[in-house]
């Protein structure tokens, strides 16, 4: 039985900054999460509490805290990682005018010191044995790795995930397709490239198809031509041309039918183009979800934010994200964090310190409110 907390639990804005900054000075790109994963466990142990590894490969593991006697009612989620740096140089932490700015500052590092910071502000409000685990993923920003091995062992129905939504709570989820194009063409001397099949050029048009189709449908469906890239062999007609597309949609999109019309738009091209040697894939699709605004857990959340003095206006993850593969094993992921989506994967990456702490905030909240309906 937890201890009667006296008033709200917490936070201590110091501890939380000085999390926050060791966990972005350490460079933890996808795949090399090693070194931010022992920063954690060190500090979390440090803290009492005893922190347990989830194998992901030889030498990458989610780190998780687990609740002790009970089962676990909601799981406060982040990742760990982050892209590659911009500059191998200057990645570090900065603070500057109340901005902590640096790579993986708003996406997700400060969600993750805002949940450990939430979690021990509700320990020492008096509760010790809540429902509740702290997960820490790798993988996210590939191929989300980290999730796929947590769900195989791990079931629980509901999680919160610190992405940067900029303290609005995101009761749905976009779809994320990505799409793959190679095309092949017939290498020549570069001299004679009018008697070739140039990759590169039947590709062009194909794009501007895509294009096309996406600027006629759905203004809330979002792509990006992540990649175009050729085959490099000197002075010669390129024989092979691939293009990787990111494709963001709203949650209740018909996957299968806009990727039947993809593959379309590539057969319609093959009686104009002879040299249109394509094949489209579909590499990852992940389906996007709705929760309803209302249930328990749901209406937990609303008063917490009504208490805190934030707005209630749910609204729609536009990216893909680890909620994506927690959804289709049947968990219900909700995503609050501190942050904007728009200062994620950018070189001037930053997050405002007041809104880590009120996240923290909110987080600690919640866990205490938790607590208190399983008593």
């Amino acid at each position: 039985m937890n201890e009667t907390p006296v008033g709200r639990p917490a936070v201590q804005p110091q501890r939380l900054r000085q999390l926050l900054r060791r966990l972005i000075d350490v460079y933890s790109p996808s795949g090399k999460e090693e070194e931010i994963l022992q920063v954690l466990n060190g500090y979390l142990r440090r803290h009492g509490l005893k922190p347990v590894r989830q194998m992901v490969d030889e030498h990458r593991w989610n780190l998780l805290v687990l609740p002790s006697t009970s089962e676990i009612r909601v799981a406060l989620l982040g990742h760990v990682d982050t892209v590659t740096a911009y500059d191998l140089e200057d990645f570090g932490c900065e603070e500057q005018d109340g901005l902590i700015m640096g790579l993986g500052s708003a996406d997700m590092k400060a969600g993750c010191a805002a949940m450990v910071e939430g979690y021990l502000a509700a320990m020492e409000a008096g509760f010790h044995t809540m429902p509740v685990a702290l997960m820490f993923l790798v993988g996210e920003e590939q191929d989300g790795d980290g999730a796929q091995r947590l769900v195989k062992e791990f079931h629980f129905p509901w999680a919160v995930i610190g992405e940067p939504t900029d303290l609005q709570v995101c009761l749905s989820h976009y779809s994320y397709v990505e799409v793959q194009i190679v095309i092949r063409g017939k290498r020549m001397h570069a001299s004679l490239a009018e008697q070739g099949c140039n990759a590169i050029e039947a590709m062009l048009p194909l794009l501007h198809d895509m294009i096309r189709y996406w600027a006629r449908g759905s203004a809330e469906a979002i792509y990006n031509i992540r990649e175009l890239s050729s085959s490099s062999a000197g002075f010669v007609v390129p024989d092979r041309c691939e293009a990787w597309l990111d494709v963001h949609l709203p949650p209740s999109a018909p996957l299968g039918e806009i990727t039947s019309e993809l593959e379309e738009i590539v057969d319609r091209n093959r009686p104009e183009n002879p040299c249109l040697n394509a094949v489209v894939r579909f590499p990852t699709v992940h389906s996007g979800y709705e929760i309803p605004d209302k249930g328990p857990l749901v209406e937990t959340l609303r008063s917490v934010f009504r208490r805190g003095g934030l707005d209630w206006n749910p609204n729609a993850f536009r990216s893909h994200s680890d909620a994506n593969i927690l959804w289709m094993a049947g968990v219900k992921p909700i995503l609050f964090g501190p942050g904007q989506l728009e200062k994620a994967h950018v070189q001037e990456e930053s997050v405002p310190f007041s809104q880590v702490c009120t996240a923290a905030q909110i987080y600690a909240d919640l866990l205490v409110s938790v607590s208190e309906q399983v008593e």
